[in-house]
């Protein structure tokens, strides 16, 4: 039986959301899904800035989640993200919970 552990990992993410710590970013996504994680949440609450390099990373990461068989989420976007993703109709590909809480009612109690 799988612990809740062994299937969700949350990524909290701080600062400027460039193509740095975008890729570093796409480095630990990696080597979660290597684990064998059926779900990953990105929790940008203290990001204060993503720059299209870090939309970029973010998009190959969900790639690297869904090409294994998981499931890819974000939280906590800020005007700055949420003005992004609609510029670049990002919420067609990803739709963000507004926290944590909102993520766990809407996913961790269906599956």
């Amino acid at each position: 039986m799988l612990k809740m552990k062994d299937v969700l990992q949350v990524i909290e993410l701080e600062g400027i959301l460039d193509g740095i710590k975008g890729n570093k970013m796409r480095r630990d996504v990696s080597d979660i899904v290597d684990k064998g994680v059926a779900i990953v949440l990105v929790d940008l609450q203290k990001v204060s800035f993503m720059d299209s390099s870090g939309l970029g990373s973010i998009l190959l990461a969900c790639k690297t989640v869904r090409s294994a068989g998981g499931k890819f989420y974000i939280c906590s976007i800020n005007d700055q993200i949420r003005m992004l993703f609609e510029l670049t109709k990002m919420e067609r590909v990803l739709t963000p919970f507004a926290n944590r809480e909102e993520f766990n009612k809407a996913i961790l109690e269906t599956e």
